[in-house]
């Protein structure tokens, strides 16, 4: 029994040796004798070789490229068909939509919400996942049940996006192939 102990006990020192040294053959920290023991020339020197950040400079760019949401078709046309529906969260980076319970004034007990995740920035049937929840609730607003799908609306939903999105689509080619026309002729001197 103690010997598996020991056994158990050295793999586990030599793991953890192997991920402290990692890849660099190298223990984590830094060297004392190549580095200044003043925090500000070290915290300055990280800055310089961009292993760092300031605060202040928090809003200002620092260069990189940026993909924004206005230029994603499914992403513009997603928001413009449920753009009567109040917003939970919006996460263009991860990729999804969820709106807040709405419902309308017809029937205050029901109400729907709608998430939408991508999965593909291209314009077709399955780069979308859609899912609407009912929320149906007696008459006091208590007791309420909530269900899942409602496959006629999904299907509407995906439908008006899709077409949204090639419309937008068609548009930004449309104005490329203007631009890059307009650029293409020849200057006159």
């Amino acid at each position: 029994m103690t010997k598996t102990k020991n056994l158990k006990i050295l793999s586990f020192i030599t793991i953890i040796s192997f991920l402290l040294i990692g890849c660099n053959g190298k223990l984590p920290g830094g060297d004392a004798r190549k580095n200044s023991p003043d925090p500000a020339e070290r915290v300055k020197k990280n800055i310089e070789e961009g292993r760092g950040f300031k605060l202040m400079d928090l809003g200002k760019n620092q260069g990189g490229t940026f993909e924004f949401a206005s230029s994603n078709e499914l992403w513009r046309a997603s928001l413009d068909v449920i753009d009567f529906m109040p917003l939970t969260s919006v996460n263009y980076s991860g990729g999804i939509i969820i709106t807040d319970w709405y419902s309308n004034e017809k029937n205050q007990n029901e109400s729907i919400k709608i998430s939408i995740r991508f999965l593909t920035n291209e314009i077709r049937s399955d780069a979308l996942n859609i899912k609407v929840f009912t929320k149906l609730c007696e008459k006091n607003l208590y007791n309420c049940k909530f269900i899942e799908t409602n496959n006629t609306l999904v299907s509407e939903l995906k439908k008006e996006i899709l077409r949204k999105a090639t419309i937008y689509k068609k548009q930004n080619s449309e104005k490329k192939s203007k631009n890059n026309l307009w650029n293409s002729k020849p200057k006159e001197d």
